[in-house]
């Protein structure tokens, strides 16, 4: 079942860009990942919304690749809150965002 995964926490946005190529999640995508946008607020609190095909999927991309990142760069791992999806949309606008 598909779910919704809301991150939320203290990072920069160099160490959010640090943290995307130490991973490199696109241009070495994960296996059930669907959908990644991240934002952050005036109190520099990052928040990012994911879509995964499971849990599973989500938990062996952070178990294996997102995880052992935070520790090798020594950057604290935000809170999150995950839920299963009840409704997911892609509009057609999304082609020029896709990688």
């Amino acid at each position: 079942m598909p779910i919704l995964a809301i991150f939320t926490g203290n990072m920069t946005t160099d160490q959010y860009g640090a943290l995307r190529k130490e991973v490199n999640w696109e241009g070495d995508q994960p296996a059930g990942g669907i959908f990644h946008a991240a934002s952050f607020d005036d109190a520099g609190r990052i928040h990012v919304a994911d879509v995964w095909e499971s849990s599973d999927a989500m938990n062996a991309f952070v178990e294996t690749r997102l995880a052992p990142a935070f520790k090798k760069l020594g950057i604290e791992p935000p809170e999150v809150a995950v839920r299963k999806a009840h409704n997911i949309n892609a509009y057609r606008s999304i082609e020029k965002h896709t990688i």
